[in-house]
């Protein structure tokens, strides 16, 4: 099984002022990352309000992501929903696009509990799609905590199609663990920005992000650096990083990475209720910011 290498951005999906999809700004985007040098993309995640979105909206969403990307981008579809019956639904339709996988953040209103129960919703979803890999999100924000080193083990016997993982998550000790299962088989892409060094320094290959969307360049540069042993160049780079991710917690991380595409162009919109939008003073600190930030 081949496994996600570099950057792979967590897009944005950009509404317009009537809060519709604005799918022209979704090819721009698209092009934005090919540009920059990303390798991929995780559409309708966390940053792209796929739960905000209708079942419609999101089948839409994905068929433009395979239009716009070309082949050029590595293409993960979130199919998970509040709703199994929509989630399968979601599933069933990506499996017919040219994609390389579906993924599903673990149900964050009735949780399973248990790993067997975890395995047993993941697997019904997984095959909705069998032709396409399945990566599990493992996040904080749905609530679901469970281990995911005895997800992978168990899921390895009942998910035919688990390709892994997408590791939301600050433990690099479950990390660790999760990569060395079935002796190294699943793929487990990392997915906190601010943590990339670390990820890297414990075997991470592949990162997802939301900050790749605007600031891929900065985080290639890290990646080769760290390849360099180039540990001051690293912590040089870093210091971006973390002022990037200040601006994030000062606004909100959906709605200031929205604000942050003006830097290239894009006109993402505002998020879904109920993220609070940001004034126009607001956006314009944010652009501020993260132009003298790039600047340095």
């Amino acid at each position: 099984m081949n496994k996600l290498t570099g950057l792979i951005a967590a897009p944005h999906t950009p509404f317009d002022r009537n809060n519709r999809v604005n799918f022209s700004a979704i090819d721009q985007i698209a092009a934005l990352l090919i540009e920059q040098g990303v390798t991929g993309a995780y559409v309708c995640g966390t940053t792209g309000e796929g739960i905000h979105c209708s079942v419609e909206e999101r089948k839409a969403i994905a068929e433009r992501w395979v239009q716009a990307a070309d082949g050029k981008l590595d293409l993960i579809i979130h199919t998970g929903a509040l709703s199994i019956v929509d989630s399968i639904s979601l599933t069933e339709h990506a499996e017919t696009l040219d994609i390389l996988a579906t993924s599903a953040i673990g149900p964050c209103f009735f949780k399973p509990g248990s790993v067997d129960d975890l395995v047993d919703y993941c697997a019904s979803i997984a095959s909705a799609a069998p032709s396409k890999g399945f990566y599990y999100y493992h996040s904080g924000m749905s609530g679901v905590s469970l281990d995911l080193e005895q997800f992978l083990i168990k899921g390895n016997e009942r998910i035919p199609n688990l390709s892994g993982a997408k590791f939301n998550n600050a433990d690099l000790y479950e990390y660790q663990r999760c990569l060395r299962v079935a002796d190294g088989k699943f793929d487990l892409p990392f997915g906190v920005d601010e943590f990339l060094p670390a990820g890297l320094a414990v075997g991470a290959i592949g990162a997802v992000g939301s900050t790749y969307n605007y600031a891929a360049p900065l985080y290639l540069a890290i990646i080769e650096a760290f390849k360099r042993g180039d540990q001051a160049q690293v912590t040089s780079l870093m210091d971006k990083v973390i002022a990037i991710i200040r601006i994030l917690v000062e606004y909100g991380g959906v709605a200031a990475g929205k604000a942050a595409m003006e830097i290239h162009g894009i006109d993402a919109g505002d998020p879904r209720t109920p993220i609070r939008a940001l004034t126009s003073a607001q956006k314009a600190d944010v652009v501020a910011k993260m132009r003298d930030i790039n600047s340095v």
